[in-house]
């Protein structure tokens, strides 16, 4: 019973900090596009959601991470379902079909992602950090697609993935802008299935 109770009180306590951060992170998302990413202080953001600045840091370690939480979700996510795709399933396709983690969701969540992507075009210092983000998806990937094919999945030099996977992901990222560029008009998933058939059509 006594272990059934901490469990009880830490699901509680992780469902309640996860209700403080996105409701901070929404605050602060109102704040970036009303001011600019930055133009509005740790402080500004803080105050509008009625926490000191100390509580603020027990959240959110800076104010970047308000912004790049989302991108360190992904990963893992990406991983879990790469792994989920059929056996039998052509190595460049179970990759495609992984993304749709990130693409589905946006069917329904478009505007707050395309507000993600501005805030990342307009400050130099998130668009770095996004790309080290998105660089370590790539060691997560790069195991599961190592052993589809063949290889040892604990090896990290199996050229074939690094590419695979390198490759998928500039596809994805090209699908990205050029699906912010159009303001969301056409759907991730279509420039995405665009991208990446350009390289599959290249090559045959």
């Amino acid at each position: 019973m006594a272990e059934t109770s901490r469990t009880a009180r830490s699901t509680l306590r992780e469902r309640t900090r996860a209700a403080m951060r996105n409701e901070v992170s929404e605050v602060a998302f109102r704040l970036f596009s009303e001011q600019g990413f930055d133009k509005t202080t740790v402080e500004q953001i803080a105050a509008e959601a009625g926490l000191s600045r100390t509580t603020f840091f027990r959240y959110f370690g800076t104010k970047e991470e308000l912004v790049l939480g989302k991108m360190t979700e992904f990963g893992p996510r990406i991983a879990a379902a790469l792994a989920e795709r059929p056996a039998e399933e052509r190595s460049w396709e179970a990759l495609r079909r992984s993304f749709d983690v990130i693409t589905e969701p946006l069917a329904d969540e478009t505007q707050p992602f395309l507000n993600l992507m501005q805030l990342l075009d307009d400050a130099c210092a998130l668009m770095t950090r996004q790309w080290e983000k998105t660089q370590g998806w790539h060691s997560l990937l790069v195991p599961e697609i190592t052993r589809r094919l063949g290889g040892d999945p604990k090896s990290t030099k199996d050229l074939r993935a690094h590419a695979l996977v390198g490759s998928a992901l500039s596809c994805l990222d090209a699908a990205t802008d050029a699906w912010t560029a159009c303001g969301g008009t056409t759907p991730l998933s279509e420039l995405l299935d665009q991208a990446m058939g350009v390289l599959v059509e290249s090559v045959e």
